[in-house]
C-alpha cells in the first residue's frame, strides 16, 4: 500500500484554493515523530485549559470516554472501539478535504472522515483546512452522543437529496452544516456554550464566539440558517444558538427538505452579519472588525 499523502490547500495570489481527495488510508501512527506528538500535546493542553465554562458538558464527557490525552496522538483503532460501541460510527483516515458527495456517502454509512496528518508547528494558531487535531478533538467527542450522531445521519439524508436538486440546495445545506456542526452554540442553564468543532479546536474563536461584542448570537431556525452566508477566512459574524441537541435533531429530521429547497429556490441569501425582524437575538453584534466583503 502506498504511503498516505498530505493533501493541503494551495496558496495562490487569490488566497487559499481547496484541493480535494477521495482516498481512504490507514493511519500511519508509527510514522508520527516527536514534533507531531508535541503539536498534538500543545493544542490539546491549550484547549482543555481554555474550554471549561465555554464548551458544553457533552464535549468533555466525550473527551473522557474516548480516553484522549496530551500524551500522544490517539490511534484511530482505539477511538473506533469506543465510538462503534456507543453509536455505531467509525472514523476513517483520509488525506485531506473530500468532495461533498464523497463526504455524504461516508456519512451514509456512519463513517466519519478524519485527516491523518496534523498541522505544522508554525500553523498552531491557524490552519486554512481541517487537520487531525480539528477532526479528532473537535468532532469526535459529540459523535458519542446518540442524538448528535443521529443528527449527522439525518444530515446525510438531506445531503443526498440536496445533491439531486442541483447546486443551490447543496449550498444551502452546506450553510446548515457550517453553522451547526462547525460553528454552533447551544443554550444551557449555565448560559451559552460551544459545541461546534471549528470553535472548540480554535483558541481564538473559543473566546471570540462567546465573549466578543462583535458577532451576532441568534436563535437557530433551519430556514434562516440555510439562507445565511458565512465566513471562511475570519471568525464568524453570526453564531446560531440551538436550544438543545434534541431540538436540533427534530428541526432537521421532521421537515422534508424537498419542499424547503423549493421554498428557498431563487431567494436571495442573507449577509453573514444580518439581523432580521423575527430573529431571536441573544446578542446583537457591534460589527467591530468585520470585513466589508468576502461572505460565501
Amino acid at each position: 500500500m502506498d504511503a498516505p499523502r498530505r493533501i493541503e490547500h494551495q496558496l495562490t495570489d487569490k488566497g487559499y484554493v481547496p484541493v480535494y481527495t477521495t482516498a481512504v488510508v490507514e493511519q500511519p501512527w508509527d510514522d508520527y515523530g516527536p514534533e507531531e506528538h508535541q503539536t498534538w500535546a500543545t493544542l490539546f493542553e491549550r484547549q482543555m485549559a481554555l474550554l471549561p465554562g465555554r464548551a458544553c458538558p457533552e464535549f468533555f464527557e466525550g473527551i473522557e470516554r474516548l480516553g484522549m490525552s496530551p500524551d500522544r496522538i490517539p490511534r484511530f483503532s482505539d477511538l473506533n472501539a469506543v465510538l462503534k460501541a456507543a453509536t455505531g460510527w467509525t472514523l476513517i483516515g483520509v488525506e485531506g478535504l473530500l468532495p461533498e458527495l464523497t463526504f455524504f456517502e461516508h456519512l451514509a454509512n456512519r463513517r466519519f472522515p478524519v485527516t491523518w496528518w496534523i498541522r505544522k508547528p508554525e500553523q498552531i494558531d491557524y490552519i486554512s483546512e481541517p487537520d487531525l487535531f480539528h477532526d479528532l478533538f473537535g468532532h469526535l467527542p459529540l459523535l458519542l452522543l446518540t442524538t448528535f450522531a443521529d443528527y449527522m445521519q439525518a444530515y446525510r439524508e438531506a445531503g443526498l437529496k440536496a445533491a439531486r436538486n442541483g447546486n443551490e440546495p447543496l449550498t444551502e445545506l452546506t450553510r446548515l452544516y457550517w453553522y451547526t456542526v462547525e460553528f454552533g452554540l447551544v443554550h444551557t442553564p449555565e448560559g451559552l456554550r460551544i459545541y461546534g468543532a471549528g470553535i472548540v479546536s480554535s483558541k481564538g474563536e473559543s473566546i471570540y464566539a462567546l465573549e466578543s461584542p462583535a458577532p451576532n448570537r441568534i436563535g437557530f431556525d433551519v430556514r434562516r440558517v440555510m439562507r445565511t452566508r458565512y465566513r471562511i477566512d475570519t471568525y464568524q459574524k453570526t453564531y446560531f444558538v440551538i436550544d438543545s441537541f434534541e431540538a436540533l435533531f427534530r428541526a432537521t429530521v421532521d421537515p422534508d427538505f424537498g419542499p424547503i429547497y423549493y421554498e428557498l429556490k431563487g431567494e436571495a441569501a442573507y449577509p453573514a452579519g444580518a439581523v432580521l425582524d423575527g430573529d431571536k437575538v441573544y446578542h446583537r453584534g457591534s460589527g467591530e472588525g468585520w470585513a466589508a466583503d468576502g461572505d460565501v
